[in-house]
Order: C-alpha cells, then sequence, then structure tokens
C-alpha cells in the first residue's frame, strides 16, 4: 500500500490560491480515477479537482472555506499502487525509508523569523486572525481594521471567510446590518474619499423584492466598471453581408454533422475572419501596462457564453489562428457546452488577447460591449436578418433581400485610434463577405 498527495492544480498564470467550497467525499470514501474529490473557488471560477489514482480517502488537510495555495497537499489516498510519491506533509513515498534533513541554525533562525512575522501581520489587535485573502478583498474594498473585527466568522473558530466579507461589503451601506448596528456607522462615519464607486443609496419599500448578487455576478460587475474606468471606449460598426455564409451553412450543414459529429453554426466562421484580422492589424492583440504596450505573440479568442444563472463567462480559444475551420467548430461547442454544465477549468478562461460576444443569439442587432480587460478590444456579433439592399451588376442596380448583420468594435482609444479600430472591423467584413458559397469543407 502506498500513499499518493492529491495537490492543488496549477489554474492559470494569475491564480494563486482557492478556497475550499465543498468536499465531495468523505475519510473512508473509495475514490475512482478521475473523480472529483473537491470543489474550489477562484476569483475567476469554480471548479473541481479530480484524483490521479484510485484508492481510499484517509485524510483531509484542509476544511470548508480555508484558502490553500496551488501546489499544497489537500488531502491523501491510499492505494494499492507500488510507488507513489509523497512529501514531508504526509509522510515518505516509502513507508521502509526515512530521510532526515536537518536545517542549519540560520535556516531554522530564517523560518522561525518568517512565521513570527506573518503571524503578526495576520493577527489583529483582537487576536483573530484573516487570511490573506480575506486581507487582500479588505483592502481592495476599503475595508477598515474595525469593520473587519466587527464581522462576525463563520468559520472555524469564528474566523471570517471570503464569503463572510463579501457579504458585508455586498450590504455595507444599504441595508443596516447586526455589525453596523451595534458597533459602526460605517456610512456615516467613513469619508467620502473612501465610499465605493458606483454606490448610490436605495430606497426599499415593504413591498420590494431583495435578490444577493451571486459571487459570480459581483466579480462580473466590479470587472465592468473596473473596465470603463481603466479604458477610454469608442466604437464602430459595420454592416455585414453573410448571404453566402448562410446559403454555404445551409448547404453543408447536415454533412457537416454526419462526418464531423459536431454541429456548425455561424460563431466558428466568425471567430476564424476575427483571427484572420487579428493577424492582419497586430497592435489589436496587444495588453497596456502602465506606459507599456504587450504585443501577444499568440492570439488567443476570448468568446462569451452564458452560465446557467444568466451570468456570462468568457472561455478562451487558445492559438485560434492556428485552427481551421473544423477544429475552430470544436473548440466553439467544447467550450459552450462545458460553460453550459459548469465544467470550465480554471485554464479555460485564462490568456485571452481579444474577445467576441453573440449579442444576436439575444435579439440585440447590435451592442457596444466592454472591453474585457486587460484585452484593447472586443467585438460584438449582431442578429443576422434579411434585409432589402441594393444590388449591383453589370446590368444595372436592382432591390434584393440579402442576410446582413452589424459587427461593433469597441476598443481602447488610449492606444486604438479610430483608423486602426475602423480598419480592423472592415476586415473582418472583409473576410466575411468574400466567403465562398459553394466552397466545401
Amino acid at each position: 500500500m502506498s500513499k499518493f498527495e492529491l495537490k492543488l492544480p496549477k489554474m492559470g498564470e494569475s491564480v494563486a490560491e482557492a478556497t475550499i467550497t465543498s468536499w465531495l467525499k468523505e475519510v473512508g470514501d473509495t475514490i475512482e480515477l478521475d473523480e472529483a474529490i473537491v470543489e474550489i473557488a477562484t476569483d475567476k471560477v469554480d471548479s473541481e479537482v479530480p484524483c490521479e489514482v484510485e484508492g481510499i480517502l484517509i485524510k483531509r488537510f484542509y476544511e470548508v472555506d480555508d484558502v490553500i495555495a496551488v501546489g499544497e497537499t489537500i488531502a491523501i489516498i491510499e492505494t494499492e499502487d507500488d510507488v507513489v510519491a509523497t512529501d514531508d506533509k504526509a509522510g515518505t513515498s516509502n513507508e521502509n525509508e526515512v530521510k532526515v534533513i536537518i536545517p542549519s541554525v540560520e535556516v531554522v533562525k530564517a523560518e522561525h523569523t518568517f512565521v513570527k512575522d506573518m503571524v503578526a501581520d495576520l493577527k489583529k489587535p483582537s487576536g483573530k486572525f484573516y487570511s490573506p485573502l480575506v486581507k487582500n478583498i479588505a483592502k481592495k474594498e476599503g475595508v477598515t481594521k474595525e469593520e473587519l473585527e466587527a464581522i462576525n466568522g463563520t468559520g472555524t473558530d469564528q474566523r471570517v471567510t471570503k464569503n463572510d466579507i463579501l457579504n458585508y461589503i455586498a450590504n455595507r451601506g444599504s441595508v443596516s446590518s447586526d455589525v453596523t448596528s451595534q458597533k459602526l456607522s460605517v456610512h456615516v462615519s467613513k469619508p467620502k474619499s473612501e465610499s465605493k464607486i458606483g454606490k448610490t443609496p436605495v430606497s426599499i419599500g415593504g413591498e420590494d423584492e431583495i435578490i444577493e448578487m451571486t459571487r459570480m455576478g459581483k466579480l462580473i460587475a466590479k470587472h465592468m466598471v473596473n473596465s470603463v474606468q481603466v479604458s477610454a471606449h469608442v466604437q464602430s460598426f459595420v454592416e455585414v453581408d453573410v448571404t453566402n455564409i448562410v446559403r454555404w451553412r445551409n448547404r453543408v450543414k447536415d454533412e457537416f454533422f454526419k462526418r464531423e459529429g459536431e454541429k456548425i453554426t455561424y460563431t466558428p466562421i466568425f471567430m476564424e475572419a476575427v483571427a484572420k484580422a487579428l493577424k492582419d492589424f497586430p497592435l489589436m492583440n496587444v495588453s497596456v501596462d502602465g506606459d507599456r504596450i504587450i504585443k501577444r505573440k499568440d492570439i488567443n479568442l476570448g468568446m462569451a457564453a452564458a452560465l446557467s444563472d444568466g451570468n456570462l463567462i468568457v472561455p478562451v480559444i487558445k492559438k485560434a489562428d492556428q485552427l481551421n475551420l473544423v477544429g475552430m467548430t470544436k473548440a466553439v461547442n467544447d467550450l459552450a457546452k462545458r460553460a453550459r454544465s459548469g465544467k470550465l477549468m480554471p485554464d479555460d478562461i485564462q490568456g485571452g488577447t481579444f474577445t467576441v460576444t453573440n449579442v444576436g443569439g439575444f435579439g440585440s442587432i447590435m451592442g457596444t460591449p466592454i472591453i474585457n480587460q486587460p484585452q484593447v478590444g472586443i467585438l460584438a456579433l449582431g442578429s443576422v436578418r434579411k434585409m432589402p439592399a441594393v444590388i449591383e451588376t453589370p446590368e444595372g442596380d436592382f432591390i434584393g433581400i440579402r442576410h446582413k448583420m452589424i459587427i461593433s468594435h469597441s476598443y481602447d482609444h488610449r492606444v486604438v485610434n479610430g483608423a486602426l479600430g475602423s480598419m480592423f472591423a472592415k476586415r473582418i467584413s472583409d473576410y466575411l463577405e468574400a466567403w465562398d458559397a459553394n466552397a466545401s469543407f
């Protein structure tokens, strides 16, 4: 029998920690290969951690609402495999072999000093402890030390959890809570300069219904407000004739599904055109870092997708310019399906360099989307409609019925001028209008 350490996996470049939201297995339970053991949440997405081996769960190191770093051991699985590596947290990898490492006096002193400093940093005058995540949220939201200590924690030993502080922030200054009524007068004593941007007094009637925003909803709202504050949003609009695309799809959709096992929609065709245009205009595939412009090597297309609760999430098609239409279709369908079923992994929403959102899917003929930071542009696809149009021929002009749509390009005017933003949108239009209705796939 051997012991296997289940660790918190890497979840994208910018994700360093996660919060345990639910244990799916109890100590003593049998674990199947790739079976989910625990649910976690980051500031970007919720997901499950599957097990890499078969065995029995014999130890859990963390409880619900605990915050853990990437690479930390979450649990120990006892398995019948001969050799499974473990580290000092769970014991040695071979029960018959014990390795003892004696640190130097300098290392012991340094570690002792580090631990003392860390404890002093996490400990407040009242003796309460706060995780780095809670402290970081408090700092970003302008929550004072007095407010933090007044929050009644629901975690172990009344520790303030991530949900506790997010709930406090959501209700602060609107409806009087136990915290504010007993110990604080936050909205009175707090200086105006520290007030939350976008927070305005709301009168609530006796028959009004109060709906708490979900954790995802709060994050999206904050992300959108931040984007408007950071970027100077400008829009360009182009009307596109997609008649050839409509005719082509109607002709090949049944054959496409029979051969590839995938439904072909307009979305992968549009995404392919966007990827080509980004290759033509690489200065649209950038990010802004202070006074620096970061020109991205890869073209990673974000694709706004609807969740079951009505919120939107943006999974990313990595290296989209290297995919043919079949590959793009499979990627689009896979991400959309996993978004709807809540099966996206944290890495699925990392690394986007440009975003596309289909407002036409909800009946809108156009939209003015908000840029997904730290990108500098986002394209909205309007609904495809039959429209009367002037058709030019050698024999003269006449009125005909065409399938048309409006694409809206929102871009960051700090680094993208009107010429670049408009030419980029027009290039996408050119690719779409040049589609061969008789082409194979």
